[in-house]
């Protein structure tokens, strides 16, 4: 049959791109359709191909049909192939006349399926791995970032890195003084300032209490129990709240896990409704262990520290211009028990010091000009303007 004897040439409708690649498994089983158009009525037969040569007509099904356009005629061919063995895999070609269309067979590796399979399971479990080592080294990382990178607190004029407020009970006594204090100074080189007074008595700050947090650069409360049995607590703990909030950025509240659910509820939801002004800390059982995560989440908030050589002095006012006897390291002032092993300063505990003699009055009054006086102007004070008084003239 020829060009002729059909008027024009049929036009393809399946497959619509004329070529087809495929990747079916062995073992599988496809059908490959092919359908054309007639524009005249005749009779046509399609040609199944397979690498050139005639494909097996055991596995073609074949069917004519009209539309609703009498002078339109539709042909289909459907070719069943059962891919056994590799030879099954090839190029398919229907042909009619000069319209052709034409189906490759690709053997499909299944162990591309696999090798994708173990892909996602490896994203997978480094994903829970990254998870895993992140919520366990998150602390770490982060501390030795703030080691590395953070801004040092120096040349600021105070001389302790925190204030400890904390009641005077058995169990918040042994705590600061046993394990607060002889941790942090001992390990980490912190100074801390003890006071087991009552915080906020009165409605507003003391002058001693304002001078003694502003010398401190934290602020640490031990919210026990029995600090809460305080008066000033009891009266009303919102106001005192925020006191404190006033006087220190981001102070530090300690709470101990075995007394939290006695904690009243108006101050559980007052804490944590100032979580982004001030820090809570739990202290659990596995606490006590210096690895664990109350320390680090403590030094995270605490100054980053400097360490220097043994024998050069406090690192934090290394670089202070003044040579004030009140910032010097050998000071008569010093802490009596640096190693925070008590951390009392009680006058029970250490014999009562020394009388001095009197100062006999020079006899010589040409001597006292040997005091050099001539870099009192100089000095700078600026950085200490919390604990010097200046008076002047008009108020003698």
């Amino acid at each position: 049959m020829t060009a002729a004897e059909c008027g024009t040439l049929p036009v393809l409708i399946a497959p619509s791109s004329g070529e087809q690649e495929l990747w079916p498994h062995l073992g599988s089983s496809l059908s490959l359709n092919c359908t054309l158009r007639f524009i005249d009525s005749c009779n046509a037969t399609l040609t199944w191909l397979k690498n050139g040569n005639p494909a097996p007509e055991v596995y073609r099904e074949q069917s004519f049909w009209n539309s609703l356009n009498s002078s339109e005629r539709f042909l289909t061919s459907i070719l069943n192939v059962n891919l056994t063995t590799e030879e099954d895999y090839g190029n398919f070609t229907c042909q009619l006349q000069t319209v052709n269309a034409s189906f490759t067979l690709h053997k499909s590796d299944k162990a591309g399926h696999i090798a994708a399979v173990l892909f996602a399971l490896c994203v997978l479990a480094i994903l829970v791995v990254g998870t895993i080592l992140y919520i366990k080294c998150r602390l770490n990382v982060r501390l030795w970032y703030r080691d590395k990178y953070a801004d040092l607190e120096i040349n600021d004029g105070r001389l302790f890195d925190a204030y400890v407020s904390f009641c005077p009970s058995n169990i918040d006594t042994k705590f600061t003084n046993f394990i607060l204090k002889p941790h942090l100074e001992n390990r980490y080189g912190y100074k801390l300032h003890l006071d087991e007074r009552n915080l906020l008595p009165n409605t507003e700050p003391s002058a001693e209490l304002l001078m003694n947090v502003s010398r401190c650069r934290r602020l640490i409360v031990i919210l026990s129990l029995a600090y809460l049995e305080q008066e000033w607590c009891q009266n009303s703990f919102r106001n005192g709240l925020l006191r404190l909030l006033e006087l220190s950025r981001r102070p530090i509240f300690i709470l101990f896990e075995n007394q939290y659910k006695e904690l009243p509820t108006e101050v559980t939801q007052l804490l944590n409704s100032q979580r982004g002004l001030l820090k809570m800390l739990l202290w659990k059982a596995d606490s006590v262990s210096p690895a664990s995560d109350f320390w680090k989440e403590l030094r995270l908030v605490l100054p980053r520290k400097m360490s220097l050589s043994e024998g050069r002095g406090d690192p934090q006012l290394q670089n202070q211009d003044d040579r004030d006897p009140m910032l010097t390291v050998n000071s008569e002032t010093a802490d009596p028990d640096p190693d925070g092993d008590l951390g009392v300063r009680r006058t029970f505990y250490k014999a009562p010091p020394p009388r001095m003699a009197p100062v006999r009055q020079v006899e010589n009054r040409e001597n006292a000009a040997d005091v050099d006086i001539s870099d009192l102007g100089s000095r700078n004070y600026s950085a200490r303007a919390d604990y010097y008084c200046l008076v002047t003239e008009p108020d003698l």
